[in-house]
């Protein structure tokens, strides 16, 4: 077998790895770390989101979250508004879309040129086996 499950798997990571730091560098000049774009992206997907929602999504947790949120509250990135009971939604300011936008772009291009090198239908079975691979969450 050409691809060991281990191999596979730290191809994987080592991509992760090159995007993170590629990503991080082109977000630096907006002044957004990694986990704040994501952030934004992940509200302009879904407004309203909760606290824990946002730390989940994000790979923070609950607590590292909050004290995110609160920074980017402060920024005026985003804004957390009193839900039902004691929860907390939050939902991206316009300056934090203007930023998410920006981001964006600079996102794409980088994401693009790792997958330059294949073919629109290899990207798609890339895509395809990583669901597969991924399954239903467990933790769901």
């Amino acid at each position: 077998m050409k691809h060991q499950p281990a191999d596979v798997a730290l191809a994987v990571k080592r991509l992760q790895y090159r995007h993170h730091r590629a990503l991080s560098r082109v977000l630096a000049p907006l002044g957004l770390s990694l986990v704040q774009w994501d952030t934004l992206r992940h509200l302009h997907r879904e407004p309203d989101a909760s606290l824990h929602d946002l730390a989940m999504l994000t790979f923070q947790t609950d607590q590292s979250f909050g004290s995110l949120a609160t920074r980017m509250a402060d920024r005026g990135l985003i804004e957390r508004i009193p839900g039902p009971g004691r929860a907390v939604k939050h939902r991206l300011t316009t300056k934090g879309e203007q930023l998410r936008a920006e981001g964006q772009e600079a996102v794409n291009a980088v994401v693009k040129s790792s997958f330059d090198p294949l073919t629109s239908a290899q990207l798609q079975q890339l895509g395809d086996l990583l669901d597969l691979a991924l399954g239903p969450d467990p933790t769901a």
